[in-house]
């Protein structure tokens, strides 16, 4: 099972190459490391199961979570080319996907980006993430989130299914949002979508989650 993992949120502009450089080390080349030290002894019992915690946001990305979502859709892209490979090798591969889960993990992350230096993007930008993105998430956590134990539960039923799935996500409230990127290969519905809920009904989305 591989589960490490670390978080960025935040302006672009007010991320250093340098820790977002950091977070892909550990959030997608960790798990490439780990593949690469499993997957031989693997393939020679013809036996095994790799399970990965992945993210909601391997599969659509989300505001002022650039880099986050870059490394969990390149853990995505990384198990979905390797699985039918695996698969020969009766080696299974599968992706847990959990929406908000309420740990240290994200209450640090938040803590850190209000206390972040935002003078590096322009007022607006800043406005946007700290009064519109920072207090939507907290409404989505408080609604939303799960616990770590319930994220384990998941992903024991993963490891002891007869057939495991090659994607599971945890929570089905985040289910319509993936079947609309799908619904529409230009991107254009799932964008307008968000741009909708972010920028002219913000304040629907947090008297819904509340």
């Amino acid at each position: 099972v591989s589960n490490a993992g670390v978080g960025m949120a935040g302006p672009l502009e007010c991320q250093s190459l340098e820790a977002m450089q950091s977070l892909m080390d550990t959030n997608f080349f960790g798990l490439v490391r780990l593949v690469k030290e499993v997957l031989p002894d693997m393939k020679r019992r013809r036996g095994g199961h790799i399970v990965v915690i992945s993210s909601i946001m391997g599969l659509q990305g989300i505001v002022f979570n650039d880099i986050y979502a870059a490394s969990k859709f390149a853990v995505e892209g990384f198990c979905e080319s390797l699985v039918v490979q695996a698969l020969r090798f009766n080696v299974a591969i599968s992706l847990v996907e959990p929406g908000p889960v309420v740990t240290e993990f994200e209450t640090k992350l938040y803590e850190e980006a209000e206390r972040a230096d935002y003078s590096r993007t322009d007022p607006e930008t800043a406005e946007i993430f700290t009064n519109l993105y920072l207090r939507n998430s907290r409404d989505v956590f408080a609604s939303l989130g799960q616990t770590p134990e319930d994220i384990a539960e998941h992903t024991l039923r993963v490891i002891e299914a007869a057939r495991p799935p090659f994607r599971h996500q945890t929570n089905v409230a985040y289910t319509p949002m993936a079947a609309l990127k799908h619904a529409d290969p230009s991107g254009a519905l799932v964008t307008e979508a968000f741009y909708k809920l972010v920028f002219k009904y913000d304040a629907v989305l947090r008297l819904s989650l509340r």
